[in-house]
């Protein structure tokens, strides 16, 4: 039986670690492993401080996490929004990791490493809101 959870934060950096406790919370109802459970706090660090950093520069607004975990199959589904500036980080491309790092372009690692890491990676703009969905079998 799937569980839903939702926590709205203001997205700043100072809430970093009160995002990751939320999730970490629910990961630990599943069992995840501890490969998993890196993987995922990683993304879900990536996604909150690029919300918190670029969706609403200069000001402050609010972030929204829905956590969505079965246990069952051991998926998690975590959607991080956002009202800021709509942007689609899936449509940058890929950075060139055969390239040496000073050879790269700055910017999109974080992102590109999100996409590997996760078993999928969704965005949608909907009424509004930035909607960057992670999707991980525990």
């Amino acid at each position: 039986m799937a569980e839903k959870h939702e926590l709205q934060i203001d997205a700043t950096t100072e809430n970093l670690q009160a995002v990751l406790d939320f999730v970490d919370e629910h990961l630990d109802r599943l069992n995840c492993s501890a490969k998993a459970r890196m993987q995922i706090d990683i993304a879900v660090e990536e996604i909150f401080v690029n919300i918190a950093s670029y969706a609403y520069s200069p000001e402050t607004g609010k972030a929204i996490l829905k956590v969505e975990s079965d246990e069952e199959t051991g998926m998690v589904r975590i959607a991080l929004a956002d009202c800021g500036i709509p942007y689609n980080p899936l449509e940058k491309k890929d950075p060139d990791v055969t390239l040496a790092a000073e050879d790269r372009e700055i910017g999109g690692l974080g992102v590109y490493m999100v996409k590997k890491s996760m078993d999928d990676v969704l965005y949608e703009f909907k009424d509004g809101w930035n909607v960057l969905t992670l999707i991980k079998r525990c």
